[in-house]
């Protein structure tokens, strides 16, 4: 890629036909900074990405979503029954393309003379910009990755060996993947599985309904179930492969019996799927089969934080097309007070957000087994995982209110990107879950609240004398929550008492800290950009903070704040 620009970005009318990661220069310099080998690797196939996902898969997005949403086809023209998902071929089509451009593959090795295997940043980082287009595509692609993690990690070799080149590959032939555990019962109690297995030779027989499963018609799903005999609970279930063919080609026992009419996500079949004895491959047997589950649902929870703040960056892309090019009285909106405010809350929480989720993904991908390691993994993906829903869901809605009337309609993406976002709230677990996975990683058994501590104390003592005004604002959130672990510690009886009081200052205090770490750097190369975003980000942390009267530096900077432009120190 070429050096990066420091003139502020314009904003063009339409956000269709831009390159989503090149206008990103937030991300750009996230990546230089926290991942520096990766834009040299990466770089020119990552830009690639952006132009195609801005024009041919926003494209396809709104064509599906508004005429061509996929339907279930039960019959064919002999009164067979079929029970085939029928997806439109421009939909098949991004979908295919997405995984030849190795939003999976590039990690695990798959390219034909390639570089060797990426890390899953990369395939996090794709997800997040094809998230700004089309989230109905990142979840699937979301979900061949989650089976293809849990294949190369916890399955025996013939398995890995057999299946995982299939979900990898990239010359538009890749099986794509589903994670099945939710039962009519409900997702969260996972442990009150009724799907039976029974063995069959070397393989198993899964009978049972699966209720939720996305990606309707994948050509291979992880699911959950019981042997026969094993005990109850969490301890009793196996992991099973499913593929929708079998070895020789002819249709595995199980049926979509309906699909999901579903707010959101119209692209994207979800559908009910009955397994009436289907052959499956054993990957974790009892009691391992929810660590296996709980370990693809952990890689999706990555990809939710990184497809959020994608939906999230769509808003404000959305807010400064419209505010930029609409005169109201004669006066351009974006030279309005409030609404300058409105696009830099937008923008703040954008990248905090982002920074966020780009935490989680190192987290998550950090070496060792460590309790300390796993602790600070569980508790920074719960984290992100929830905030940047929650905050996808708020700017979404933002959207829609600054276009205002024309955001509404379908005619205007900020629709179907509201719809679109509730899904990031309810994926893989909403709030509740989330608070209670942070629980169980920093007061339990695992040491997540002295890694989480620890982190955040580190960076607000390093920061320097211009930024520690930020940091001071910062510190009665960090005391705050110090005081609720040892509280927790102490007394963990009172953790579903106040889990979600925890989660969300907790979440935020996090974000906020990075967004300080962020500044330092920047401001250490004479740019003060950063540093005004994170200040007015972290004095929103204050809840009994007054009116605040004073001029708004920001306000002063506008262009290039907003234009991700240089700001000079």
């Amino acid at each position: 890629m070429d050096r990066i620009e420091t003139r502020p970005l314009d904003a063009p009318p339409a956000v269709r036909g831009l390159n989503l990661f090149t206008r990103d220069r937030d991300l750009i310099r996230r990546l230089v900074r926290r991942s520096p080998d990766l834009l040299p690797r990466f770089g020119d196939r990552l830009a690639e990405f952006g132009a195609w996902v801005g024009d041919t898969v926003e494209a396809q997005a709104d064509y599906t979503s508004r005429h061509a949403p996929p339907r279930l086809e039960t019959h064919d023209g002999q009164g067979r029954s079929t029970s085939r998902v029928v997806l439109n071929a421009e939909y098949r089509a991004c979908h295919a393309e997405a995984y030849c451009r190795g939003i999976i593959g590039l990690a695990f090795g798959s390219e034909v003379g390639g570089p060797g295997r990426a890390p899953h940043l990369l395939s996090f980082v794709m997800g997040g910009v094809l998230s700004q287009a089309d989230v109905s595509l990142h979840c699937p692609v979301t979900l061949t990755g989650a089976v293809a993690w849990v294949l190369d990690r916890l399955a025996p070799d013939a398995v890995r060996a057999d299946w995982l080149p299939q979900l990898a590959r990239m010359d538009g032939q890749a099986l794509t993947g589903g994670t099945w555990a939710t039962e009519l019962h409900g997702g969260t109690d996972v442990g009150a599985t009724t799907t039976v297995a029974e063995p069959d030779g070397s393989a198993w027989r899964l009978t049972g309904l699966k209720w939720f499963t996305s990606n309707a018609g994948a050509g291979v799903a992880l699911a959950t179930a019981r042997p026969r005999g094993a005990p109850d609970g969490a301890r009793g279930l196996g992991c099973y492969l499913v593929p929708s063919a079998l070895p020789d080609g002819t249709p595995n026992r199980l049926h979509v019996r309906r699909l999901k009419d579903k707010i959101g996500t119209r692209g994207l079949a979800t559908g009910e799927t009955v397994l009436d004895g289907a052959w499956a491959l054993e990957v974790a047997p009892p009691p391992h089969g929810l660590k296996a589950m709980l370990e693809a649902l952990e890689y999706s929870r990555v990809h939710n934080a990184f497809g959020a703040a994608g939906m999230h960056r769509r808003a404000l892309l959305e807010s400064l097309a419209w505010t930029s090019h609409r005169t109201v009285g004669g006066t351009l909106l974006r030279t309005t007070p409030m609404m300058r405010d409105a696009l830099l809350d937008l923008a703040a929480t954008q990248e905090a957000a982002a920074a966020l989720a780009f935490e989680a993904a190192e987290a998550f991908e950090a070496p060792g087994e460590d309790p300390a390691v796993e602790g600070w993994r569980r508790g920074v993906v719960a984290l992100a995982k929830y905030w940047t829903a929650e905050q996808a869901t708020v700017a979404a809605a933002r959207a829609v209110e600054i276009v205002g009337g024309n955001g509404y309609t379908e005619e205007w993406p900020t629709a179907r990107l509201y719809r679109d976002a509730l899904v990031t709230a309810v994926w893989e677990g909403p709030a509740n879950v989330q608070a209670l996975e942070f629980l169980r990683a920093t007061i339990g058994k695992l040491p997540g609240d002295r890694a989480f501590l620890d982190r955040v104390s580190g960076i607000l003592d390093a920061a320097p004398a211009a930024l520690a005004g930020i940091a001071a604002q910062l510190r009665p959130t960090l005391d705050s929550c110090r005081a609720g672990f040892a509280h927790l510690r102490a007394r963990p009886e009172d953790g579903p008492r106040l889990a979600r009081k925890l989660l969300q200052p907790a979440a935020k205090l996090l974000a906020a800290a990075l967004m300080l770490e962020e500044a330092v750097a920047d401001l250490a190369a004479g740019d003060r950009r950063k540093a005004l975003m994170a200040d007015r980000f972290a004095r929103r942390l204050d809840p009994v903070a007054g009116l605040d009267l004073a001029e708004d530096p920001l306000h002063a900077v506008f262009d290039d704040a907003i234009g991700y432009g240089v700001c000079p120190a």
